[in-house]
């Protein structure tokens, strides 16, 4: 009877322990399942995080660029007397390669424009002085003040006349007979480069002449703008 009585505590030991184990494993098994869901919602929230900071646009506080030439100079150039030569000489000579005319524009103690007209079939030469004056909006003013032409006595008005009618000149060279003066409109003038340039300073005296630099339109705007 003890015997039967021991067999039967083993059983139900048995029993309790098969019992303890398959909760243990079931714990065991959910504890991995909720671990592996975690994870999954883990990984699947930092996958959608990278996505939405990817594709979000980013606020960062870059410089306005305008899509025209800047208001403000890019840079300012300081030239003498010699450079300046040298750059409208340059200048002159291949806008004049194919004209029956020649003449020159250069600086010395004022500017001065010299040319040839024809009197009597003859070719005389003349000197016309001028002053220089930069305007506000960076164009430059030349303000005839004296002629040189041998013993010929003509008028200032005369000669800018005969200028204005009979040489080539660019088109933002606009002479005035009138008023004696000519006026170079920079604004109108363009670089090869598509830079523009305005006077800032003529002071031919102390050598002093100065150019502020534009940056042109982006090839980009200047497509849309043709």
């Amino acid at each position: 009877m003890r015997k039967s009585t021991d067999t039967l505590d083993d059983e139900v030991n048995k029993s309790k322990a098969l019992e303890t184990k398959l909760t243990e494993s079931k714990i065991n098994r959910n504890y991995w399942k909720i671990s592996f869901l975690l994870l999954i919602g883990i990984i699947l929230g930092f996958s959608l995080f990278i996505g939405i900071r990817v594709s979000e646009p980013q606020k960062v506080n870059l410089p306005k660029v305008n899509e025209t030439t800047t208001t403000e100079p890019t840079f300012q150039i300081q030239l003498n007397k010699t450079q300046v030569n040298d750059i409208i000489s340059y200048y002159l000579n291949d806008f004049l390669k194919d004209s029956g005319i020649k003449y020159q524009f250069y600086l010395e103690k004022n500017a001065l424009l010299n040319g040839t007209f024809k009197v009597l079939g003859h070719d005389m030469q003349f000197y016309l002085y001028f002053d220089p004056f930069v305007m506000e909006n960076g164009d430059i003013q030349l303000k005839a003040t004296s002629l040189s032409i041998g013993s010929l006595p003509l008028p200032i008005t005369q000669v800018m006349k005969y200028v204005a009618s009979d040489y080539e000149i660019p088109k933002w060279v606009d002479v005035q007979p009138s008023s004696k003066t000519i006026i170079l409109h920079l604004s109108q003038f363009e670089l090869q480069n598509g830079m523009k340039l305005a006077a800032d300073k003529m002071n031919i005296v102390d050598d002093d002449i100065r150019f502020n630099i534009f940056l042109p339109l982006d090839k980009q705007n200047r497509e849309k703008g043709e």
